[in-house]
């Protein structure tokens, strides 16, 4: 087996190795790194390849999802090899538990696009802010309860009004009500749709939250697309029997404007459906780390996204440890479990079909954009 190689190859003499070092060390040389980043790497020679001049031959906006595990520095080092590449990028992480800003060692918390220095393209980063958005729905939950309350003042029922503001419904959005931040992320691509701001972005990289998040996230424009067509039936029952109580005071006929905006909502809510379901515009890459739990959850995160039609051909299995001349024992009770993960994914139904990118670990943190150049060319080859 292909794979197997990884494991069962042996360098035959120390020199080697060294050679190898010489190697790791040259390159970071001739590319400029910084001082702290040292070149003590566990590098082997890489037997599969990402296919990265596939993943961007179409010219079109395309659009990366990054999720399992160690993804964060997979999808930073892909968006600095993009922008590399000559590709303008947009990297964004929609993880409630931030790390791109580590992955960079910039600050990108501030809800709003950050420019990365050190590449070769334009390329920005941020870190969604939920926070803010619940903010911004709390201001909105009050400026409508103080609308419906003039609409029901005018119908003659302003003491019901009353009651119902007694129950102080906006201080339900003083918590993040569930699925807040797919709400915000599915928000975000809606903009990099239409918004003449991102245009010039081809391509945008998501570092997406654990799986259960992302599946949700994926999920959503079916379930809002469900749930707008509901509520637009019901507003419509509402607005005949209202029509007739306004009738009989002689108030006028209602307006349209909100069906109108949930129309344009539900009709958005597609776009974005459609665009996740497109393999010309979009791939999810599971990022996975050789242990027989984490093949696991990758085969379920596999599964799951087949069923949502979400496109994905690749697999990058994470930390994978050298061969070497001398083992010690921990490290030879290491290989053998990473070796029975690595046999569990060529049996997996789901992952085999994948195309498989195998990532080293190294002995230094991934941080810094010389570091996750260093990281793109090894895996995004």
């Amino acid at each position: 087996m292909a794979m197997a190689s990884l494991f069962t190859h042996k360098h035959s003499s120390a020199k080697l190795t060294r050679s190898i070092q010489h190697l790791v060390s040259a390159y970071i040389n001739s590319n400029s790194l910084t001082p702290s980043f040292q070149a003590r790497y566990m590098t082997t020679a890489m037997t599969k390849v990402a296919g990265f001049d596939e993943m961007v031959s179409s010219n079109q906006r395309k659009f990366y999802l990054l999720g399992g595990k160690g993804k964060t520095s997979c999808a930073a080092s892909l968006a600095v090899k993009l922008a590399n590449q000559g590709h303008p990028t947009i990297v964004v992480s929609t993880d409630p538990a931030h790390s791109l800003s580590d992955s960079f060692d910039q600050n990108l918390t501030g809800g709003m696009l950050v420019p990365v220095q050190g590449v070769d393209s334009p390329l920005y980063a941020l870190e969604l802010n939920p926070e803010k958005a619940r903010e911004e729905l709390s201001s909105k939950g009050q400026h409508d309860e103080g609308a419906v309350r003039n609409v029901m003042d005018s119908m003659g029922l302003g003491g019901f009004a009353g009651m119902m503001g007694d129950l102080k419904l906006d201080e339900l959005l003083e918590t993040s009500p569930p699925g807040l931040d797919e709400i915000v992320a599915i928000s975000k691509v809606m903009q990099f749709l239409d918004s003449p701001e991102y245009s010039k972005f081809r391509r945008i990289v998501f570092d997406t939250a654990p799986t259960g998040h992302t599946l949700r996230l994926l999920s959503l424009p079916d379930f809002l697309d469900a749930s707008i067509g509901k509520m637009m039936k019901i507003k419509k029952k509402i607005a005949s029997a209202t029509a007739a109580l306004k009738s009989a005071f002689g108030k006028g006929e209602p307006q349209q404007d909100d069906n109108d905006k949930l129309e344009q909502l539900r009709l958005s809510m597609g776009r974005v459906r459609d665009l996740f379901r497109d393999p010309e515009t979009t791939e999810f890459v599971i990022v996975t780390i050789p242990t027989v739990m984490a093949v696991n959850e990758s085969s379920r995160l596999c599964a799951s996204l087949r069923k949502e039609m979400v496109p994905v051909n690749r697999l990058v299995v994470n930390q994978l440890l050298p061969p070497s001349a001398s083992d010690c024992k921990f490290c030879s009770m290491r290989r053998k479990d990473q070796r029975r993960a690595l046999d569990k994914i060529e049996k997996d139904p789901e992952l085999a079909k994948l195309k498989l990118i195998e990532s080293p670990l190294v002995d230094v943190e991934i941080r810094g954009v010389p570091a996750l150049k260093f990281m793109g060319d090894m895996v995004w080859k």
